[in-house]
């Protein structure tokens, strides 16, 4: 049986890198955001899931879905598939590692092997555009 996990990702470049996360325990790098709760909008998600992790406030206004991408789910059982919505938004502050982020890291598309699935899918489409430094 398959099971399909909705989330919501910021995608934010810094001089031509990707801003990824690491939860303690964990080894793999991947998009900050994180799951909805119930009732809650796209925006009101990602601006929430953040503010936990990163400690910097997203502007809700400016919320804005650029790519939705489908990878096998880190840790999760065989058949689990992660739906990602990765959106831009304009933030106040300086993101830093906050609640389960143990480590941030800004990565190119040559850091490719320490990131998850997800994550790897995005680095290959910024780095296709052209948007996302390759070493």
């Amino acid at each position: 049986m398959s099971r399909v996990i909705e989330k919501v990702a910021w995608i934010h470049l810094d001089d031509g890198r990707l801003l990824t996360a690491r939860s303690h325990g964990r080894d793999r790098y991947y998009l900050p955001g994180g799951k909805p709760e119930p009732g809650e909008s796209l925006e009101q998600t990602l601006v929430r899931e953040i503010r936990e992790e990163l400690g910097v406030t997203l502007d809700a206004s400016t919320v804005t879905p650029v790519l939705t991408v489908e990878a096998p789910a880190d840790g999760k059982p065989p058949g689990t598939t992660v739906r990602t919505v990765c959106c831009t938004a304009v933030a106040t502050g300086t993101p830093k590692p906050c609640g389960e982020i143990a480590e941030l890291a800004h990565l190119t598309h040559g850091d490719r092997p320490r990131a998850s699935a997800t994550t790897r899918q995005v680095l290959d489409r910024l780095a296709a555009t052209g948007r996302l430094l390759r070493w």
